[in-house]
């Protein structure tokens, strides 16, 4: 319980300092995903920058890239960094999608959470925060994306140990706060934001909202 209220606080402290931040950007559900597989590794700016490519040569759909030699398409994301690695994740992800789906989105999630996570998990290069990218910016799904960013702070503020689980620290979360996509939505771009700019690896904790959350 009391970890749940400390959850809670958080953020209602960060709510409170940032306001809405309207993430994930994307204009549609598979921009949302490559944004999701390109961001592996990388900085979101380098992201945009290999979407706006993709987008210059309107391939961004999955049957164009479906389709799409794979040096091309290496060429075009090149941006988003380990090109060639990334094209080959995009390559299985739009395969995973026309093997289960015929490549129709709506189709794929439709799927009931778990499961759909559990085949998603099967694809060579989606693991656990991408699947959960994917399934609650572009799917709509209610489960809470843990990163880096969201580890550090709660590590931070002793609310999980250092050995802590991806699964303890989701379940952290969704067993104390209701099932909510607009909550866990915020709730994750909050904890991205704070890791930015005040919990990062050089903390700066006194200019931080939540050293005045008590």
């Amino acid at each position: 319980m009391q970890r749940g209220h400390s959850l809670r606080a958080i953020y209602e402290a960060l709510n409170a300092y940032f306001g809405d931040l309207h993430w994930w950007p994307g204009d549609s559900p598979f921009e949302v995903i490559v944004g999701a597989i390109l961001t592996q590794n990388t900085a979101w700016r380098n992201v945009e920058s290999a979407i706006s490519k993709l987008k210059s040569e309107d391939c961004l759909c999955p049957d164009l890239i479906f389709a799409i030699d794979e040096r091309k398409l290496a060429d075009l994301i090149r941006p988003a960094g380990y090109y060639n690695i990334k094209t080959r994740r995009l390559k299985a992800f739009i395969r995973f999608l026309y093997d289960e789906y015929n490549g129709d989105l709506d189709c794929m999630f439709a799927e009931n959470l778990w499961h759909l996570r559990g085949k998603l998990l099967t694809v060579k290069g989606i693991g656990e925060e991408t699947a959960d990218s994917i399934l609650l910016y572009a799917g709509n799904k209610p489960v809470f994306v843990i990163d880096a960013y969201t580890r550090r702070i709660l590590l931070r503020h002793k609310i999980v140990r250092a050995d802590a689980t991806y699964k303890e620290i989701q379940n952290l979360f969704m067993n104390n706060l209701p099932p909510s996509v607009p909550l866990y939505n915020q709730y994750h771009a909050l904890l991205v934001n704070t890791g930015k700019f005040f919990c990062n690896r050089n903390p700066r904790c006194d200019e931080c909202p939540l050293s005045r959350k008590q």
